[in-house]
């Protein structure tokens, strides 16, 4: 036996003496890996955990800029909606700019062919002069037969959906499509008399002027609403005093 261990390697003999004293193979392989280090890839485990740690020190992947945490979607989301309605409500109240190459268009054009920017480009001497009495009789006409239209189209749909609905679900969608047209039509109805006083104050020639103040309502604010009969700062006033004392 003595012979054997000095003929073979470190490694070998302890092997050799495993077999004689009897141990583990378990503890013989890492006697031997201890003798013999060349004989184990420790390299490759080094180079793994050297990669490992060459990982974990690199800073993590940048996520895309386009992702945003669920929080902060919410709340562009939320902003934009809001914006979104200021810039709706600004178009709305917005009143147009007159535009000076428009200012002479009507006097080389029928009533028919004006249009709202060429009566609104008019000059202040020509606040309702003939041609823009004329232009808004025009347009509270149409505005009338328009609602006289829907008056009778109102009434033939009430007429056509008379056949009694079986469905309790369909019938109960019929009535407040019903409900909701006829509340529309009385909405309709009370401008139509609005309408027809200020086809009467265009011919006694008041239209275009406050009842309270006397001053021009102003051409913008009439073909918002052609039946306007305060300036819009008589009517701020009115809507101020409703608030504080009621009606």
């Amino acid at each position: 036996m003595t012979a054997v261990k000095s003929n073979l390697p470190k490694a070998a003999a302890k092997a050799a003496a495993a077999a004689v004293h009897p141990r583990s193979v378990e503890t013989s392989l890492v006697d031997a890996a201890l003798d013999n280090p060349v004989l184990v890839p420790a390299a490759a485990g080094e180079s793994s955990k050297s990669s490992r740690s060459k990982r974990s020190a690199s800073p993590p992947a940048r996520q895309p800029e386009t992702d945003v945490p669920p929080l902060a979607a919410s709340a562009v989301k939320a902003a934009a909606t809001m914006r979104d309605t200021k810039a709706m409500t600004n178009t709305k109240q917005a009143v147009p700019k007159k535009d000076p190459k428009l200012a002479n268009a009507w006097k080389t054009k029928s009533v028919e062919e004006l249009t709202d920017a060429e009566v609104l480009a008019m000059s202040d001497d020509d606040y309702m002069n003939d041609a823009q009495l004329a232009y808004f009789r025009r347009k509270l006409v149409a505005l009338k037969n328009d609602m006289h239209v829907n008056a009778g189209e109102t009434a033939e749909n009430l007429r056509e959906d008379t056949v009694v609905v079986p469905d309790p679900a369909d019938r109960a969608t019929i009535e407040e499509e019903h409900a909701l047209e006829l509340r529309t039509r009385d909405r309709e109805r009370k401008l139509l008399k609005k309408i027809d006083q200020s086809i009467a104050r265009i011919d006694a020639g008041d239209y275009g002027y406050c009842d309270e103040t006397g001053e021009p309502i102003g051409v913008g604010r009439l073909l918002a609403r052609p039946t306007a009969t305060l300036s819009l700062e008589a009517q701020q006033r009115r809507e101020l005093k409703q608030k504080m004392y009621g009606d």
